[in-house]
């Protein structure tokens, strides 16, 4: 299956949703969209590209009703998503849907792609699990790259599971928490090598958590 969704936000209106597939968006607010899965996807095999525009001087708050699973299809594991956010001049976006959770066996590929502009403001989280309760195995890999106006922002991948080059069934990561905000001028943190929150020369910084599951998710 092939799923589109477009949201874009403007400025004095509710935000414009087009979708065709298995994921759709409902407004939960003035400046709030609920992403809603139609049917199962992502199935291996699946092409999901959605694509959110925040138009210069915009609001926009992106949550999901519930968590999405990445599961293998009859004829291939591997199923693959295309996010690509574009924020204007003084635009906002605060991007934090429920996890993906990749089930036993299954592959996921996110491309993630951010382009905004210099004085535009950013909170984009993701949330990564390998496997569902008792499940071991499957894949996910994420790129994430982004750019404020012409400057380049971010260039970042990360591997989880099977397919990794430091993938380790003991002692190897089975879950991310990332969250990329720009602008943040708060100091380098670590609380592990696993948990680490770093600034970016350009602005704003990059926080990655790696660990076997999930911690508790905080609500808002």
């Amino acid at each position: 299956m092939r799923t589109e969704l477009s949201i874009v936000a403007a400025p004095g209106r509710l935000p414009r949703i087009d979708a065709v597939g298995g994921l759709a968006g409902r407004h939960t607010g003035v400046d709030t969209v609920h992403l809603i899965g139609t049917a199962a996807t992502p199935l291996g095999g699946d092409e999901l590209d959605i694509t959110i525009v925040v138009r210069p001087g915009a609001r926009l708050v992106v949550r999901s009703v519930a968590a999405t699973i990445a599961l293998p299809g009859a004829n291939t594991l591997l199923s693959n998503a295309h996010w690509h956010f574009d924020i204007g001049e003084g635009g906002e976006l605060d991007f934090d849907p429920e996890p993906t959770i990749v089930a036993g066996g299954a592959h996921h590929h996110v491309v993630t792609t951010v382009q905004m502009a210099p004085d535009a403001r950013l909170r984009l989280r993701e949330r990564v699990q390998l496997g569902r309760s008792g499940e071991d195995g499957g894949g996910w890999r994420g790129d994430l790259l982004a750019d404020l106006g012409e400057v380049p922002l971010l260039r970042h991948r990360l591997e989880l599971g099977a397919g990794s080059t430091t993938d380790d069934r003991l002692t190897g990561p089975r879950s991310l928490d990332s969250e990329l905000v720009y602008p943040d001028d708060r100091p380098s943190w670590s609380g592990s090598v696993d948990d680490v929150r770093l600034p970016l020369a350009a602005g704003g910084s990059l926080s990655t958590r790696t660990s076997t599951r999930l911690h508790a998710i905080a609500q808002g």
